[in-house]
């Protein structure tokens, strides 16, 4: 059996890899690159065996109505459209279309950062210069001076896509962008009913602001579920038995949001006596 070492996993660096090449064109101009990824998955994924022999298991595509095991070849999309009512459509009717091939990253406006806000947001890409490096570094430099960003489409792998182009530590970042019909606006959620709110709530929210102020740190977020599965992957590698204790979240802030609460609520008794 090979060995995982929970310990070293979590110490993995991830190494950068180009997965696609093009082009930036804005305008006539064309700056040669490629793209990385610059997120990971880091979930946990198992392997499923069967229970008496230890072999691997494959998933198969059954037949709902007989049960029959459905080969790959002989499956037929089709897309619904009410209960008991779907399309039917052919490989050859969806190939038509899907979009032209190209490597062009054809930016078509740019706007100031921020216009864009974090729910359009989706994937993050890093671009990497292709050759031509003095004009990559130009395109960054221009845009960190300006604080600007770019609107850019390009197609990749048969799909077409919509990002933002950001200047990020001094290179280029491409971020996938939702489509608009895929954004829900904050107006569609139920607008609260009751009473207004009073002013001593709006202070003891303000307080409770205040005592939670501090610096966002990401390593302080880590994933625990995934760090206790390799803890206990290394230990029964290591032919040892392991000692599972029960999960319990950390109550460091949890503590400290109550201690800010009973502080705002002491001190608007005390203004209310006053």
């Amino acid at each position: 059996m090979q060995q995982l070492c929970g310990g070293e996993a979590e110490k993995e660096v991830a190494t950068a890899r180009a997965i696609w090449k093009g082009a930036l064109k804005v305008g006539t101009a064309s700056v040669p690159v490629k793209l990385y990824s610059a997120v990971q998955d880091r979930k946990v994924h198992f392997r499923l065996l069967h229970k008496t022999d230890k072999q691997p298991v494959k998933q198969k595509l059954v037949s709902a109505d007989s049960g029959d095991v459905v080969e790959y070849a002989s499956v037929k999309k089709a897309f619904p459209l009410t209960r008991g009512r779907m399309v039917l459509l052919e490989p050859e009717d969806l190939e038509k279309l899907e979009p032209d091939d190209s490597r062009d990253v054809t930016l078509t406006r740019f706007v100031d950062v921020g216009e864009i806000d974090h729910r359009w947001y989706e994937r993050a890409y890093y671009l990497g210069p292709d050759g031509d490096a003095k004009a990559y570094f130009a395109v960054a430099a221009a845009l960190e001076k300006k604080q600007k960003e770019g609107v850019a489409r390009w197609v990749m792998r048969d799909k077409e896509y919509v990002g933002a182009l950001r200047a990020e530590d001094g290179y280029l970042m491409l971020i996938t962008l939702r489509r608009a019909d895929e954004i829900i606006a904050a107006d569609a959620l139920q607008a609260p009913g009751g009473r207004a709110l009073q002013q001593r709530e709006i202070e003891m929210a303000e307080q409770l602001l205040t005592a939670l102020h501090g610096k966002f740190e990401p390593s302080e977020f880590r994933d625990e579920y995934r760090h206790r599965v390799l803890e206990l992957v290394e230990t029964k590698a290591a032919g040892k038995k392991p000692k599972v204790v029960a999960f319990r979240p950390k109550k460091q802030k949890e503590d400290q949001l109550a201690g800010a609460l009973e502080a705002s609520l002491a001190g608007l008794k005390g203004k209310a006596r006053g």
